[in-house]
């Protein structure tokens, strides 16, 4: 009988590594693309002038990014994009904070149902939850604020929000899943009411998991494109986002001003994935 040999793991992780490694390398190359697209601009470089010191100054005014944030309806789409987001943020965590802890506490009829339809806004495509949302606010009551709503500013944070609240509903749900329900129990055995509980032993231990929720929402809010087109506009100066900046030079043929707002997303996105790290993890996790 043969002696059992050990075989060497390196076959294995090499492909792992391999397989994972291109989807790195794709995101990391696809992000470098548009930076370098976005940072120079060969027709504005003609006038650039001769000299180190002269050029840098004139860069850091005349980069593609720099004449974009100085454009006044980029600089509207910047801030209507900041504060639609950091509201339908918080409007989806208050949402999505008792409709996680419930679906992961409580067993009840039509749960498999509700749960469907919580994922509804995930699998349709993101023009068709738009155009539901039109069509909604043609019926009553809707249709008594539709002059108030529809494609103005109301209209950008309500897509937002259909789209952004579904994935921090999830990720409350797992959040909630993961936490005991045992000490629960027990504060509940010591004279607690359910609403002491939850506040004070299963919120606490919740916090990790509303940081990542609203860190999910917030970056779909952000990126959100298809629902806003349709049922927001992309009216300059009324409802003009970023994806709507990018949509709207990119019609206009101004690529390399597309590919700097896109830069500015980006941007905007690593920043806020860095402040989570940093609230959330602590700077062990660098």
């Amino acid at each position: 009988m043969k002696p059992f040999v050990s075989r060497s793991d390196k076959p294995f992780y090499a492909g792992m590594i391999l397989l994972g490694g291109f989807y790195v390398f794709m995101v990391v190359a696809m992000v470098l693309a548009n930076c370098q697209y976005a940072l120079w601009d060969p027709k504005v470089g003609e006038t650039a002038p001769a000299g180190w010191p002269q050029w840098l100054l004139w860069y850091l005014a005349n980069n593609p990014v720099a004449l974009a944030l100085a454009e006044p309806y980029i600089q509207y789409a910047v801030m209507l994009s900041l504060i639609s987001c950091s509201i339908t943020t918080i409007i989806s965590i208050w949402v999505a904070v008792p409709i996680g802890y419930l679906m992961s506490r409580h067993s009840f009829r039509g749960k498999m149902l509700l749960d469907a339809v919580l994922d509804i806004p995930i699998v349709l495509p993101p023009l068709v939850v738009g155009l539901c949302l039109l069509i909604l606010f043609n019926f009553p009551p809707f249709a008594w604020i539709a002059d108030y709503v529809v494609y103005e500013i109301p209209s950008v944070i309500l897509a937002q929000f259909m789209v952004a609240c579904a994935f921090a509903v999830r990720t409350m749900r797992a959040t909630f899943e993961q936490i005991s329900i045992r000490q629960e129990q027990v504060a509940l055995t010591l004279g607690a009411s359910r609403g002491e509980a939850f506040w004070n032993i299963v919120l606490p231990q919740a916090r990790r998991g509303m940081l990542a929720a609203a860190t999910l929402a917030w970056a779909r809010s952000l990126g959100e494109f298809g629902p806003i087109l349709i049922f927001a506009s992309t009216k300059r100066g009324v409802t003009e986002v970023l994806p709507s900046s990018v949509f709207l030079e990119l019609q206009a043929g101004r690529i390399h001003a597309a590919a700097a707002i896109s830069l500015i997303m980006v941007l905007l996105a690593v920043l806020v994935l860095i402040v989570t790290r940093l609230l959330g993890l602590g700077r062990a996790a660098f």
